[in-house]
Protein backbone atom coordinates (compact mmCIF):
# COMPACT_ATOMS: atom_id res chain seq x y z
CA UNK A 1 0.00 0.00 0.00
CA UNK A 2 1.19 3.04 -0.81
CA UNK A 3 2.57 5.33 2.05
CA UNK A 4 -0.06 8.37 1.85
CA UNK A 5 -3.08 6.15 0.42
CA UNK A 6 -5.86 5.88 3.48
CA UNK A 7 -7.82 3.80 0.95
CA UNK A 8 -6.69 1.07 -0.84
CA UNK A 9 -9.29 -1.35 -3.02
CA UNK A 10 -8.41 -4.15 -4.99
CA UNK A 11 -10.45 -6.78 -6.80
CA UNK A 12 -13.16 -5.47 -5.90
CA UNK A 13 -16.43 -7.25 -6.72
CA UNK A 14 -19.96 -6.57 -5.88
CA UNK A 15 -23.46 -6.36 -6.79
CA UNK A 16 -27.11 -7.51 -5.21
CA UNK A 17 -27.77 -11.48 -4.86
CA UNK A 18 -26.31 -13.08 -7.69
CA UNK A 19 -26.19 -9.72 -9.94
CA UNK A 20 -22.48 -8.71 -9.78
CA UNK A 21 -22.30 -4.59 -10.37
CA UNK A 22 -19.14 -4.18 -9.94
CA UNK A 23 -16.27 -6.21 -11.96
CA UNK A 24 -12.90 -6.31 -9.99
CA UNK A 25 -12.33 -2.62 -9.44
CA UNK A 26 -9.09 -1.34 -8.48
CA UNK A 27 -8.77 2.47 -7.21
CA UNK A 28 -6.92 4.20 -4.26
CA UNK A 29 -6.78 7.35 -2.49
CA UNK A 30 -4.31 9.64 -0.96
CA UNK A 31 -4.28 11.35 2.11
CA UNK A 32 -6.42 14.66 2.56
CA UNK A 33 -7.29 14.60 -1.39
CA UNK A 34 -10.67 14.54 -3.41
CA UNK A 35 -10.85 11.68 -5.73
CA UNK A 36 -13.96 11.26 -7.69
CA UNK A 37 -15.53 8.49 -9.81
CA UNK A 38 -17.60 9.73 -12.94
CA UNK A 39 -19.65 7.34 -15.48
CA UNK A 40 -23.46 7.02 -16.73
CA UNK A 41 -26.12 5.87 -14.69
CA UNK A 42 -25.75 1.93 -13.23
CA UNK A 43 -22.69 1.55 -14.05
CA UNK A 44 -21.82 0.94 -10.70
CA UNK A 45 -20.84 4.16 -8.54
CA UNK A 46 -23.47 4.40 -5.82
CA UNK A 47 -22.68 0.58 -5.33
CA UNK A 48 -19.08 1.28 -4.90
CA UNK A 49 -19.56 3.68 -1.80
CA UNK A 50 -22.28 1.26 -0.70
CA UNK A 51 -19.60 -1.49 -0.71
CA UNK A 52 -16.83 0.26 1.19
CA UNK A 53 -19.28 1.27 3.56
CA UNK A 54 -20.09 -2.33 4.43
CA UNK A 55 -23.67 -2.09 3.35
CA UNK A 56 -22.95 -4.48 0.58
CA UNK A 57 -21.16 -7.49 0.49
CA UNK A 58 -17.99 -8.16 -1.36
CA UNK A 59 -15.48 -10.12 -2.96
CA UNK A 60 -11.70 -8.83 -3.00
CA UNK A 61 -9.70 -6.54 -0.77
CA UNK A 62 -10.36 -3.07 1.12
CA UNK A 63 -7.57 -1.50 3.09
CA UNK A 64 -8.15 1.63 5.22
CA UNK A 65 -5.30 3.53 6.87
CA UNK A 66 -3.69 0.22 6.20
CA UNK A 67 -6.10 -2.30 7.99
CA UNK A 68 -8.30 -4.63 6.45
CA UNK A 69 -11.82 -3.90 6.57
CA UNK A 70 -13.71 -5.78 3.87
CA UNK A 71 -15.16 -8.48 6.87
CA UNK A 72 -15.72 -5.14 9.63
CA UNK A 73 -19.59 -4.05 9.94
CA UNK A 74 -20.45 -1.00 8.79
CA UNK A 75 -20.75 0.19 12.18
CA UNK A 76 -17.04 -0.77 12.66
CA UNK A 77 -16.55 1.49 9.89
CA UNK A 78 -17.65 4.66 10.85
CA UNK A 79 -15.92 3.96 14.18
CA UNK A 80 -12.52 3.73 12.12
CA UNK A 81 -13.57 6.89 10.82
CA UNK A 82 -15.73 6.27 7.43
CA UNK A 83 -18.53 8.29 6.54
CA UNK A 84 -21.04 8.22 4.35
CA UNK A 85 -23.57 10.96 2.61
CA UNK A 86 -25.89 8.87 0.82
CA UNK A 87 -27.77 10.14 -2.80
CA UNK A 88 -30.81 9.96 -0.87
CA UNK A 89 -29.45 12.40 2.43
CA UNK A 90 -31.54 10.41 4.86
CA UNK A 91 -32.26 13.35 7.27
CA UNK A 92 -34.37 12.84 10.35
CA UNK A 93 -36.99 15.20 9.26
CA UNK A 94 -39.31 15.37 11.74
CA UNK A 95 -36.10 16.76 13.87
CA UNK A 96 -34.29 20.06 14.01
CA UNK A 97 -31.20 20.82 12.20
CA UNK A 98 -29.49 21.06 15.63
CA UNK A 99 -30.77 17.22 16.43
CA UNK A 100 -29.57 16.15 13.23
CA UNK A 101 -26.28 17.19 13.83
CA UNK A 102 -26.04 15.97 16.73
CA UNK A 103 -26.83 12.51 15.98
CA UNK A 104 -23.56 12.85 13.78
CA UNK A 105 -21.96 13.32 16.66
CA UNK A 106 -22.47 9.50 17.80
CA UNK A 107 -18.70 8.52 17.01
CA UNK A 108 -17.29 11.21 18.59
CA UNK A 109 -19.90 10.30 21.33
CA UNK A 110 -18.64 6.83 21.66
CA UNK A 111 -15.08 7.30 21.31
CA UNK A 112 -15.58 10.23 24.25
CA UNK A 113 -14.43 12.94 22.56
CA UNK A 114 -14.18 15.88 25.39
CA UNK A 115 -16.82 18.72 24.18
CA UNK A 116 -17.49 16.79 20.74
CA UNK A 117 -20.72 19.01 20.35
CA UNK A 118 -18.38 21.60 20.04
CA UNK A 119 -17.61 20.03 16.90
CA UNK A 120 -20.68 22.10 15.37
CA UNK A 121 -19.37 25.17 15.69
CA UNK A 122 -16.85 23.78 12.63
CA UNK A 123 -19.63 22.81 11.05
CA UNK A 124 -21.49 26.30 11.28
CA UNK A 125 -18.65 27.79 10.18
CA UNK A 126 -18.49 26.03 6.64
CA UNK A 127 -22.27 26.44 6.50
CA UNK A 128 -23.33 29.68 7.89
CA UNK A 129 -26.96 28.69 6.41
CA UNK A 130 -27.31 25.84 8.65
CA UNK A 131 -26.80 28.20 12.08
CA UNK A 132 -29.39 30.19 10.81
CA UNK A 133 -31.42 26.97 10.56
CA UNK A 134 -30.69 25.06 13.22
CA UNK A 135 -33.78 24.97 15.22
CA UNK A 136 -35.93 24.58 12.36
CA UNK A 137 -37.40 21.60 10.83
CA UNK A 138 -34.76 19.83 8.64
CA UNK A 139 -38.30 18.51 6.54
CA UNK A 140 -38.80 22.27 5.59
CA UNK A 141 -34.99 22.86 4.36
CA UNK A 142 -34.70 23.40 0.48
CA UNK A 143 -32.83 21.40 -1.36
CA UNK A 144 -29.31 22.84 -1.12
CA UNK A 145 -29.82 23.10 2.37
CA UNK A 146 -30.68 19.46 3.16
CA UNK A 147 -27.40 18.51 1.19
CA UNK A 148 -25.52 20.89 3.45
CA UNK A 149 -26.94 19.16 6.68
CA UNK A 150 -26.17 15.81 5.14
CA UNK A 151 -22.58 16.85 4.52
CA UNK A 152 -22.59 18.51 7.91
CA UNK A 153 -24.14 15.88 9.79
CA UNK A 154 -21.18 13.41 8.26
CA UNK A 155 -18.74 16.03 9.20
CA UNK A 156 -20.13 15.91 13.01
CA UNK A 157 -18.23 12.28 13.32
CA UNK A 158 -14.80 13.93 12.09
CA UNK A 159 -14.19 11.50 9.87
CA UNK A 160 -11.28 11.09 7.92
CA UNK A 161 -13.01 9.12 4.80
CA UNK A 162 -15.95 11.53 4.02
CA UNK A 163 -18.21 9.36 0.63
CA UNK A 164 -20.58 11.88 -1.13
CA UNK A 165 -23.03 9.91 -3.27
CA UNK A 166 -24.49 12.55 -5.85
CA UNK A 167 -24.13 15.64 -3.65
CA UNK A 168 -25.13 17.79 -6.89
CA UNK A 169 -28.35 15.58 -7.39
CA UNK A 170 -31.87 17.55 -7.75
CA UNK A 171 -30.03 20.71 -7.27
CA UNK A 172 -30.56 23.96 -8.94
CA UNK A 173 -26.94 25.31 -10.72
CA UNK A 174 -25.79 27.95 -8.65
CA UNK A 175 -26.62 25.40 -5.59
CA UNK A 176 -24.75 23.13 -7.12
CA UNK A 177 -21.76 25.67 -7.41
CA UNK A 178 -21.76 26.59 -3.62
CA UNK A 179 -21.95 22.57 -2.66
CA UNK A 180 -18.41 22.05 -4.69
CA UNK A 181 -16.54 24.93 -3.40
CA UNK A 182 -17.89 23.34 -0.22
CA UNK A 183 -16.02 20.25 -1.51
CA UNK A 184 -13.23 22.01 -2.01
CA UNK A 185 -13.29 23.84 1.12
CA UNK A 186 -13.23 20.41 3.04
CA UNK A 187 -9.45 20.03 2.02
CA UNK A 188 -8.55 22.40 4.41
CA UNK A 189 -10.19 20.06 7.18
CA UNK A 190 -7.84 17.54 6.02
CA UNK A 191 -10.30 15.04 5.40
CA UNK A 192 -10.57 12.77 2.44
CA UNK A 193 -13.03 12.91 0.15
CA UNK A 194 -14.59 10.26 -2.22
CA UNK A 195 -16.89 11.60 -4.71
CA UNK A 196 -19.21 10.13 -7.18
CA UNK A 197 -20.84 12.36 -9.46
CA UNK A 198 -22.67 12.53 -12.70
CA UNK A 199 -21.59 15.95 -13.23
CA UNK A 200 -18.56 15.44 -14.88
CA UNK A 201 -17.41 18.69 -15.55
CA UNK A 202 -17.90 19.87 -11.53
CA UNK A 203 -16.13 16.82 -10.55
CA UNK A 204 -13.27 17.18 -12.19
CA UNK A 205 -12.72 20.68 -11.40
CA UNK A 206 -12.83 20.21 -7.76
CA UNK A 207 -10.82 16.88 -7.49
CA UNK A 208 -7.43 16.04 -7.76
CA UNK A 209 -7.50 12.72 -9.10
CA UNK A 210 -10.44 10.30 -11.11
CA UNK A 211 -11.90 7.17 -12.43
CA UNK A 212 -14.33 6.37 -15.08
CA UNK A 213 -16.66 3.81 -14.47
CA UNK A 214 -18.52 1.97 -16.96
CA UNK A 215 -19.78 -1.57 -16.98
CA UNK A 216 -18.76 -2.21 -13.50
CA UNK A 217 -15.74 -1.65 -14.95
CA UNK A 218 -12.46 1.47 -14.27
CA UNK A 219 -12.23 1.90 -18.33
CA UNK A 220 -9.95 5.48 -17.48
CA UNK A 221 -8.05 6.75 -14.44
CA UNK A 222 -5.69 9.45 -13.75
CA UNK A 223 -5.19 13.47 -12.79
CA UNK A 224 -8.42 15.01 -12.52
CA UNK A 225 -6.50 17.66 -14.90
CA UNK A 226 -5.83 15.53 -17.62
CA UNK A 227 -8.97 13.17 -17.54
CA UNK A 228 -10.81 16.61 -17.91
CA UNK A 229 -9.02 16.91 -21.04
CA UNK A 230 -9.18 13.27 -22.60
CA UNK A 231 -10.91 13.40 -25.93
CA UNK A 232 -13.41 10.53 -24.79
CA UNK A 233 -14.06 11.72 -21.05
CA UNK A 234 -14.86 15.22 -23.19
CA UNK A 235 -16.87 13.43 -26.14
CA UNK A 236 -18.89 11.56 -23.54
CA UNK A 237 -19.10 13.51 -20.32
CA UNK A 238 -18.53 16.90 -21.03
CA UNK A 239 -19.37 17.80 -24.38
CA UNK A 240 -18.06 20.97 -26.77
CA UNK A 241 -19.50 23.95 -24.57
CA UNK A 242 -18.69 24.55 -20.98
CA UNK A 243 -21.67 25.04 -18.78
Amino acid sequence: MNSNSILEVHALCAGYGKAEVLHGIDLQAQEGSIVTVIGPNGAGKSTLLNSLMGILPIKGKVAFQGESIESLSLEHRVMLGVALVPEKRELFGTMTVEDNLLLGGFRQQRLRTPQWREHMDDVFAIFPRLKERRLQIAGTLSGGERQMLAVGRALMSRPKLLMLDEPSLGLAPLIVKEIFQIISALRSTGVTTLLVEQNARAALEVADYGYVIEMGEVVLQGKAKELASDSRVIDTYLGAAKK
